[in-house]
């Protein structure tokens, strides 16, 4: 599906009930545009205070910012698990932009220099952060997250540490698509997914779509991917011209539509996947990928789903030794993901459906909201040149 740029495109201020603070068209006044989440499941575009970097901070522009499917949970639902949205917040954190002010201390970054924005802090002191496992610190300060405002808007100030130095050879779209491109780098290290092995990815979403290219490049043999979408499946063939898809009958039970999947693979045990990315967080995906893989094989599941699952074959998975497993976004990923990228090992850039100027974030949202608009990744830019 080629991207659609829809900058021109009418806006209606106030569809679907969802109000804006000022309509998309006077946003354009404003200084710092912002798309905003409300403790009552509204978003607003709002201009919002521009700070000042305070010691080992940098003032960035976010040129391109990527509309996740966490954002719509927490626009939606008001939460994912125990993250709740308690008061107005700024949504957003896959993103890029340029460094317009550097705070007192910074010395690896300068006015000018374009980056990647990894969104998360953690606190540097608990006994994770230590271990290098900082992305389980449960002091992390992460963009987007309820009371820590997000990159949808034109100035934030963030950490130089937490910033990427990003070549000229990728744009800000690629930039922005550095933070997907981080939490399948960071799932493939414990999926054992290897050259040759098979391997099956659940859903064909940003994310799993990010998952069975990052396994094509990986050289995993043969690779199927499912959905319950015969259009995302269609571009998921596009994109991946090698793999094999299958479209989820919801009238077959998860182990049903399991052996329909392992018939892609082969007749026998070995033949089955080995490994399985599960990127939709639905519990019936994840019982299908239960039954889908072969006996001591291994599921990640990346997908965020429900607080509880309460029908996961424990006993299959525990007769056949299968590892189910888990990541939390990311950790030490976007130097690789940058030389993923750079190095042209993936291309993503077919991701990108649809693009939005910053003053009509609020039109991107409620395209996103629409399954019927057929949008895979949506990335919110601001070609304003800005200054401080």
């Amino acid at each position: 599906m080629p991207g659609v740029d829809v900058s021109d495109v009418h806006v209606n201020g106030h569809s679907n009930g969802h109000t804006n603070g000022h309509t998309n068209g006077h946003a354009k006044g404003f200084k710092n545009p912002s798309l905003q989440v409300t403790e009552d499941h509204q978003i607003k575009l709002v201009d919002a205070p521009i700070c000042e970097p305070g010691p080992g901070e940098v003032t960035l522009q976010i040129k391109c910012s990527g509309i996740c499917g966490s954002d719509m949970h927490l626009w939606k639902s008001g939460r994912i698990g125990s993250l709740e949205i308690k008061g107005d917040c700024i949504l957003g954190h896959e993103a890029a932009g340029v460094v317009l002010k550097c705070g007192e201390g910074v010395t690896n970054l300068k006015p000018g220099d374009r980056v990647g924005v990894e969104p998360q802090e953690p606190c540097k002191e608990c006994f994770l952060c230590k271990e290098g496992r900082y992305n389980l610190c449960e002091d992390v300060k992460f963009s987007g997250i309820w009371p820590y405002n997000g990159t949808i808007q034109r100035y934030k100030v963030h950490p130089a540490k937490w910033l990427y130095k990003i070549p000229d050879d990728l744009s800000y779209t690629e930039g922005a698509l550095l933070e997907p491109l981080s939490v399948i780098l960071h799932g493939i290290n414990g999926a054992n997914v290897k050259l040759g092995r098979p391997t099956l990815v659940c859903g064909a979403g940003p994310i799993g779509l990010v998952a069975l290219a990052a396994a094509r490049a990986s050289g995993a043999h043969p690779l199927v991917i499912t959905d319950i979408d015969a259009g995302r499946l269609e571009f998921a063939k596009e994109f991946v011209p090698r793999c094999q898809t299958y479209q989820i009958k919801s009238k077959l039970s998860a182990e049903e539509n399991a052996k329909e999947i392992r018939k892609l693979f082969g007749e026998d045990e070995y033949s089955a996947p080995a490994s399985v990315m599960e990127c939709t967080g639905v519990e019936s995906s994840v019982c299908t990928a239960a039954f889908s893989v072969r006996r001591g094989g291994t599921i990640m599941v990346i997908g965020v789903g429900r607080p509880v699952m309460n029908n996961i074959p424990f006993m299959h998975l525990s007769l056949a030794e299968i590892d189910l497993k888990f990541i939390n976004r990311y950790r030490d990923t976007w130097p690789a993901a940058i030389q993923c990228m750079s190095g042209g090992i993936l291309d993503l850039n077919k991701l990108v459906t649809h693009k939005f100027p910053l003053e009509k974030a609020i039109d991107a949202f409620e395209l996103c909201a629409d399954v019927r608009n057929g949008s895979i990744k949506v990335h919110i830019v601001d070609e304003v040149e800005a200054s401080l």
